[in-house]
């Protein structure tokens, strides 16, 4: 297959197209804005795969896209490109309608209308997967509920609510056009060259630079969280296996507290790095320190993944515990990525500065 990825750059698109050339033949076109968040040097061990060809592009930029389409002709697109910070689109939702609600409708109508150039056969294997998030579900109140295809969409941040909007734009191409659309909604991710703004990167960075580790509220809202190479996994393979029109959720079977998380990092870093922790701290859990709670902060996020277990045979292959310790380790063993992103010479160099 030949597969366009928007936001291949970014921290859950560079797995996906590290799986794809690792463990198949397809050929990649990786399609990135490179704003913040795209980081080509999570991709610099396979950027020179034959099979690989990056782009750098707007998903708001109708013309280019049609160039793209045109000129590389792909089997599917996978489409992972958002803006994902829930903190950044409280402060600032305005990047979020753009990339989000108005980059999504506008690689549906390039793809809709390059669809629309081919015989039938391509037209029927062809597939817009459609890369969403749990969060537009909102949050769960009863402590066994859980998230299934058929829950209602109650999102609660302009983040989740941009992702909510781009859904219905992907089911309604399919509906009224005809689109081969899949949509794939996944619980919290993390691994190897996640950005250091989030959770699980942030606390372990500032732990090892013996700063304060800040907990939302009384740090008990509660996440599932999914290793990202198990979510590139199952992305693959609802591409391959996924019926047309249909939901997957995707989730890890880890729930746990955000407070159990940032404990959990500081027993590992205890562990692999006492010798970086402060003198002064018999433990790195001395850190934490609990901050006021964000507003609109959903308490408890939990998937329900029976459907692609069953259907398409999938199952995440890593626990909490064996996915956070590789976490921690990869961290502790790269520290020049993580501080190229945080000095900011990872997008210098790329604008030739």
């Amino acid at each position: 297959m030949k597969i366009v990825v928007t936001g291949g750059a970014g921290f859950i698109g560079s797995a996906v197209v590290r799986h794809l050339l690792l463990q198949t033949q397809d050929q990649i076109v990786n399609l990135d804005k490179l704003t913040y968040a795209g980081n080509l040097e999570s991709l610099a061990d396979i950027a020179d795969t034959p099979r690989y060809h990056f782009i750098q592009a707007d998903i708001c930029d109708r013309q280019t896209l049609d160039q793209i389409l045109a000129e590389h002709k792909p089997d599917a697109i996978m489409h992972l490109a958002a803006e994902s910070h829930v903190d950044r689109s409280i402060d600032g939702p305005a990047a979020f309608i753009e990339t989000n609600i108005v980059g999504t409708y506008t690689l549906l109508e390039a793809a809709r209308h390059y669809w629309k150039t081919l015989d039938a056969a391509s037209q029927a294997s062809f597939r817009f997967h459609h890369i969403s998030t749990d969060e537009v579900y909102g949050d769960l109140e009863g402590t066994d509920d859980l998230f299934t295809e058929d829950t209602p969409y109650s999102p609660s941040s302009p983040y989740s609510a941009s992702k909510a909007s781009s859904d219905h734009l992907v089911r309604a191409w399919q509906r009224t056009y005809g689109l081969p659309i899949l949509v794939t909604n996944c619980s919290n991710n993390y691994g190897p060259r996640h950005f250091p703004e989030k959770l699980i990167p942030h606390m372990i960075i500032n732990a090892l630079h013996g700063k304060p580790l800040p907990v939302y509220g009384n740090g008990q809202q509660i996440r599932d969280w999914l290793y990202v190479d198990d979510h590139a996994r199952a992305l693959h393979q609802v591409l391959l296996k996924g019926e047309p029109g249909e939901t997957y959720n995707i989730g890890g079977h880890n729930e746990m507290r955000n407070l159990q998380v940032v404990e959990t990092i500081c027993d590992l870093l205890d562990k692999l790095a006492p010798e970086r922790r402060p003198e002064a701290l018999g433990s790195y859990r001395e850190l934490i320190s609990f901050v006021t709670d964000r507003p609109g902060h959903d308490v408890r996020y939990a998937i329900d993944a029976s459907k692609i277990e069953q259907e398409l045979g999938w199952r995440p292959q890593e626990t909490f515990e064996t996915g956070i310790e590789k976490t921690v380790r990869w961290y502790l063993e790269n520290p020049t990525w993580w501080q190229r992103v945080l000095d900011g010479s990872y997008q210098l160099e790329r604008l030739g500065a």
